[in-house]
């Protein structure tokens, strides 16, 4: 029971954490996005800059502070607020107020104050009352000082009962309201030293992490302690409440005035989101933040999905990083926030598409293991293949149905022609991911050795990663497009540039050397005597690679041992001594094989013996996630 409180405990000073450094942004916000008139004199120009500077600092520090200084921070605000707050109603109540019969209605028709004067006088003075008690627990005022300011608070109210002018009661209220500026003042500077060490601190900190971790480390580690995401993800949704709700209700006032009565319809309804998602996008900020948005959203997808086909591969848990990071580059390449709204909310829907074309991709990457997996595997349990199975026939219809949805409502362009080359990428991805899936549950229901399944699945393979690489010149050559006539970048070129190393350098390398190593291994395997027949049966032993007998033909290494062609080759995509006694297997080319082995048969770091089952290799690996974000970034 302890444990859930303190649990509780802290998720409740989570949540006040990332709440409390929420207003520091809609500030930055709010600043950035202010308009000021350049015409109001070189003195207006300098303050105006000068009050945006400073109100961008202070921000930018509350924003960044620890939790606990955020917490004494937020304590000394709310006290001087009180303050304020107290100060402005004595004076309204002196000035306005009259005490025998008052009661004043609100914009809504509502009455507020009672007609009854010491009714209203009385519930002033707990009003006041309060809001002196709350000053002097946040400013931890001692016993006697405490009862002097709540005494201070509430004299003015004493004006109201004794009828005194109205001159006279407006300076008692003056008096009283400097009294407690100069209590604040002073209780604030006696605070000042506290600011001042924790400033101090903060700074070494920083200087202290940077000079040992390096910038990246130091801005990784802040962004987690302030939690930034979950902080940018609340402004954006706040920001969006509050827009939504003015929204709806400066509509129905206008229905209203217009004697329409009826409820929202499909038309009007279209119109408040759309003006929403504009104004979700209007800034640096907002793109953030609608980032974070998307992060949480895709975050939680992959989840769910990798929880449906039954993986637990840690590294395809990237999605709530991959998306956000896609999102908001494509928002920066295209000037997304400074759009005309209408201009903004094509551009954005456009980004959405290429978004949702990524995922879909990521998805696929997701898939295709666990598909290799239940195939190589032979797991006969229709449950485990089902959700992958189906999964993957999703992958293969979304593409299709979101590329006749476009074709059938914009004319083809550039940016129409990429959407639909990458849907007609990930189906040919999930055609092949199936058929070699197909290919192994084959191999798995007859239960005897193929030995051509090996050349099967390369052949469906490396046709596919052909097809692939075809995309990604004719992609090349639409982002050149692109650049050179409809909307050029320096972003975009350096895209360019990542896109023709990884999608086009990378897959012709790595798809030649896998041709290379199988024709070697192949040379090498046609080299060597092969046994059949009579002679097969004489062989009481198994293949020591597979640990499976010879049902048709071995193939005799120069050291007189026995294996599976089909095994052997494998084991030669990697080193060229026997798996038993590390001896040469085929003499004839060692000057121009020598350079991925050495003597002994040591297998180069980065090498085992998937890396050539496929082509690609291990740099094709290692740059999984990255071809698919660079080829969209251009688009």
């Amino acid at each position: 029971m302890a444990s859930a409180n303190v649990r509780i405990g802290q998720q409740a000073l989570t949540v006040l954490d990332v709440a409390l450094r929420v207003p520091c942004i809609f500030i930055i916000d709010a600043i950035f996005n202010s308009y000021y008139d350049p015409g109001s004199g070189w003195a207006g120009t300098a303050g105006n800059i000068l009050i945006r500077v400073m109100g961008i600092m202070v921000s930018s520090v509350v924003l960044v502070l620890s939790q606990k200084a955020l917490f004494k921070f937020y304590t000394l605000f709310f006290a001087v607020l009180l303050g304020v707050v107290a100060v402005l109603i004595n004076y309204y109540a002196i000035s306005h107020i009259d005490f025998y019969s008052a009661y004043y209605k609100a914009a809504l028709g509502f009455r507020l104050l009672p007609r009854n004067g010491p009714t209203l006088w009385l519930g002033m003075a707990v009003v006041q009352l309060l809001f002196g008690m709350g000053y002097v627990v946040l400013l931890n005022i001692q016993s006697v000082f405490a009862v002097l300011v709540v005494l201070d608070i509430m004299i003015p109210l004493w004006g109201l009962i004794i009828e005194l002018p109205v001159d006279v009661r407006q300076l008692v209220a003056v008096a009283s309201g400097l009294a407690l500026a100069l209590n604040t003042a002073v209780c604030l500077a006696l605070k000042l030293k506290w600011f001042y060490y924790s400033c101090r601190y903060v700074y070494l900190l920083l200087r202290h992490m940077y000079r040992i971790y390096g910038l990246q480390l130091l801005v990784e580690d802040t962004w987690k302690r302030i939690r930034f995401p979950d902080v940018l993800r609340v402004f954006w949704l706040t920001r969006m409440t509050a827009q939504a709700i003015i929204l709806v209700y400066v509509v129905k006032v206008v229905r209203h005035e217009s004697g329409d009565h009826s409820y929202l319809t499909w038309d009007v309804f279209w119109d408040l989101f759309s003006n929403l998602i504009i104004s979700g996008c209007d800034s640096t900020l907002t793109v953030l933040g609608m980032s974070a948005v998307i992060s949480s959203i895709a975050h939680y997808l992959g989840l769910s999905i990798l929880a449906f086909i039954g993986s637990t591969e840690e590294e395809d848990k990237r999605l709530g990083f991959v998306a956000p990071v896609l999102f908001f580059i494509l928002a920066l390449q295209t000037g997304l926030s400074g759009l005309d709204p209408e201009e903004r909310l094509v551009r954005l829907s456009r980004n959405m598409c290429l978004l949702l074309t990524a995922i879909l991709h990521f998805i696929h990457g997701m898939t295709d293991p666990v598909l290799m997996s239940l195939s190589a595997s032979h797991v006969s349990s229709f449950r485990r293949h089902f959700p992958v199975l189906l999964v993957s026939l999703c992958l293969f219809v979304l593409p299709v149905v979101l590329s006749y949805t476009l074709w059938h409502r914009y004319a083809l362009n550039t940016w129409l022609f990429a959407v639909t080359a990458f849907c007609v990428e990930l189906c040919l991805k999930v055609v092949v991911s199936l058929t070699v899936y197909g290919l192994f549950m084959v191999d798995g229901y007859y239960n005897v050795l193929w030995e051509k399944l090996d050349d099967y699945v390369y052949y469906v393979r490396s046709t596919g990663n052909i097809i692939e690489f075809v995309f990604g010149v004719i992609m090349f050559g639409n982002g050149a497009y692109t650049m050179m006539f409809e909307s050029g970048s320096k972003i975009r070129a350096c895209m360019m540039c990542l896109h023709a190393y990884f999608n086009i350098y990378l897959q012709a390398k790595n798809g030649w050397k896998t041709f290379i190593n199988r024709r070697t291994a192949v040379k090498k395997i046609n080299s060597l005597p092969e046994v059949k027949g009579g002679q097969l049966r004489d062989i009481e032993d198994v293949c020591a690679i597979c640990y499976q007998e010879f049902a048709t033909s071995a193939r005799i290494t120069p050291c007189q041992h026995y294996f599976h062609a089909l095994c052997l080759r494998k084991w030669l995509y990697i080193q060229d001594t026997c798996p038993m006694c590390h001896q040469k297997v085929y003499v004839e080319e060692e000057a121009r094989d020598r350079a991925p082995f050495n003597n002994n048969g040591y297998v180069a770091p980065g090498r085992d013996l998937g890396q050539f089952a496929e082509p690609g290799g291990a740099e094709a690996a290692a740059a999984a996630g990255m071809p698919l974000v660079v080829c969209l970034l251009f688009c």
